[in-house]
């Protein structure tokens, strides 16, 4: 399930006035679950087992197959992911020392239908594969497109004074340009 939840993509929650990214895995066997607020990320992972079990204590009166109660669950999850939840479904959540508990209720086959997402606090390593090392792998992606367009940039300007040594002319002045100062660029970009 881990190695899946890599290709998922981070999305923006909000429970209450909290803001958190998540992303979460969903199977047949069970689910795994990360949330961060930035400043501490969660997980949970649960096999099917331990879905059965949490579905009998806080369900009671709902009998469902276990890989059913999953995809109902994934129902619920991906319109919240997707910043569009059902107007069924409510969700909260709780901080405190040991976790965060990610509370759903909702209704299934006309019943109540309640979830509790238990989650402790992530390893680093866990942390560093999901969050750290995408993000220092995109930060130098866009490193590199900036250099790739400051190359562009500056041959497009070689490229236009040699048409004006050459005598050409704008036929709209509207579209002309100043020559980019690559360095002027980046203290620009710095003092932003």
């Amino acid at each position: 399930l881990e190695s899946s939840l890599l290709t998922q993509p981070w999305a923006s929650v909000c429970f209450g006035e909290s803001t958190f990214l998540a992303k979460v895995c969903f199977r047949d066997t069970g689910y795994i679950l990360l949330i961060s607020d930035l400043s501490s990320v969660w997980y949970e992972s649960a096999d099917a087992e331990a879905v059965g079990q949490r579905s009998k204590e806080l369900n009671k009166r709902l009998t469902v197959h276990v890989s059913s109660f999953l995809n109902h669950l994934r129902n619920l999850m991906f319109p919240l992911l997707a910043g569009q939840p059902g107007a069924t479904t409510a969700f909260s959540c709780h901080r405190s020392a040991s976790g965060l508990r990610l509370h759903v209720k909702s209704e299934l086959s006309g019943l109540p239908f309640y979830w509790d997402f238990h989650c402790c606090p992530a390893p680093l390593e866990m942390v560093f594969r999901h969050l750290v090392r995408p993000l220092i792998q995109m930060n130098l992606v866009l490193q590199c497109q900036v250099q790739e367009l400051i190359s562009l940039l500056l041959q497009k300007d070689a490229e236009i004074e040699d048409y004006r040594e050459s005598g050409a002319t704008l036929s709209r002045d509207r579209l002309r340009t100043e020559p980019f100062q690559e360095n002027m660029f980046q203290q620009n970009f710095m003092a932003k």
